[in-house]
C-alpha cells in the first residue's frame, strides 16, 4: 500500500483518504482532502477534509489518487483488518 510520506506534504496538495463515518463505523468512503497550513501552528500542516481542520498523525493513511486509496481499501477489506 504506497501512502504519501507525512515529511513530504506542502500545504496545497490534494490527497485522498479512507474516511471512516464516525456515526456508522462500518461505513468508509474515499474522499478527497487538500493540506493546509495549520491554523494554529505556522510550522505544521493540517488536513482540511469535510470543512474540518485535522491534525495529521503518524498511522493517517493519505494517498496522492484516488486509485490508489481504492486499492488500499481493497487490500484492507479482503485481508478483513479494516474492520
Amino acid at each position: 500500500m504506497a501512502t504519501i510520506d507525512r515529511n513530504n506534504l506542502k500545504a496545497g496538495d490534494e490527497v485522498f483518504v479512507i474516511y471512516n463515518n464516525p456515526h456508522v463505523p462500518s461505513v468508509s468512503n474515499i474522499r478527497p482532502a487538500e493540506i493546509v497550513q495549520h491554523p494554529h501552528n505556522p510550522n505544521e500542516v493540517a488536513l482540511f477534509l469535510n470543512e474540518t481542520f485535522h491534525v495529521i498523525e503518524d498511522d493517517d493513511a493519505l494517498f496522492t489518487s484516488q486509485e490508489a486509496a481504492e486499492e488500499a481499501y481493497q487490500e484492507l477489506v479482503d485481508d478483513n483488518s479494516f474492520f
